[in-house]
């Protein structure tokens, strides 16, 4: 991983087992070769499964972080957390984000699937209170130091699985003007966006990795009183059929 505006250098390594014969000989070489490098992480997966990371991340060297500039705000990067691979065009699909969302100040924000923070941060500056939720503990750590690290005082990140958490907010009668939600290319669940809906949101912007699994859900809010007003794609990945795309639901008076 590479920061784009910080030039940080992050190198993830691989293996089943923790054990690395010669691991300072290994990062002394390669250091050599490349010294731009500024931190080397062995990550540990002995798992059989399709996911390339495992759990556990052992520093080798540096500080086992890269740190990069996004939106005029910063932001540590470990080595587990989500974070988009093409910095010019992020900077293009959040800044479509925030103006979906139309803040003005007075609105309280939920941001789901919010890994370490990046949207939540953002759109703090312009309101009054935002909620960041979050299932992976490593990315809600990420989270709270970067908004510390930004001096961000009105975001609170909860570790909770987001559904169960509207369900709460729910139940103790609690509001959120807008809601963000950046889901896994498998898009959705109806459930949790019955939780989303139960809040009465006035604005939903839906980010989406994959148009199939957007028109989906997109069908879901349409029988529930929600109107899809406004949609942008946005060409993350040139030369690919992949692309992010950014929705803007309203909800009907």
């Amino acid at each position: 991983r590479r920061g784009f505006t910080s030039g940080e250098i992050m190198v993830v390594l691989v293996a089943s087992s923790p054990v690395f014969p010669s691991k300072n000989n290994f990062v002394k070489a390669l250091r050599k070769e490349h010294p731009e490098i500024t931190t080397v992480i062995l990550n540990v997966n002995d798992q059989n499964t399709s996911m390339v990371l495992g759990e556990r991340n052992i520093t080798l060297y540096g500080k086992g972080y890269i740190v990069d500039t996004l939106c005029g705000h910063t932001f540590a990067i470990s080595p587990s957390a989500f974070y988009q691979v093409n910095p010019v065009q992020t900077e293009l699909l959040y800044q479509t984000a925030m103006d979906y969302a139309g803040l003005t100040g007075k609105e309280t924000v939920v941001d789901v699937y919010c890994g370490i923070g990046t949207i939540g941060i953002i759109a703090a500056d312009k309101a009054k209170s935002v909620i960041g939720v979050e299932l992976n503990p490593a990315s809600v750590k990420d989270a709270r130091n970067n908004a510390r690290h930004n001096n961000i005082g009105n975001i609170t990140f909860y570790q909770n699985d987001a559904e169960r958490f509207l369900n709460e907010m729910q139940e103790q009668n609690a509001k959120a003007d807008v809601i963000f939600m950046d889901p896994p290319r498998a898009g959705s669940t109806q459930s949790f966006m019955a939780s989303a809906i139960s809040l009465n949101p006035d604005r939903i912007v839906y980010i989406s990795c994959n148009p199939e699994t957007l028109a989906r859900d997109l069908e879901f809010f349409k029988k529930h009183q929600y109107t899809a007003e406004k949609i942008q794609p946005v060409d993350m990945f040139p030369f690919t059929t992949h692309m992010e795309t950014v929705c803007l639901l309203t909800r009907r008076k």
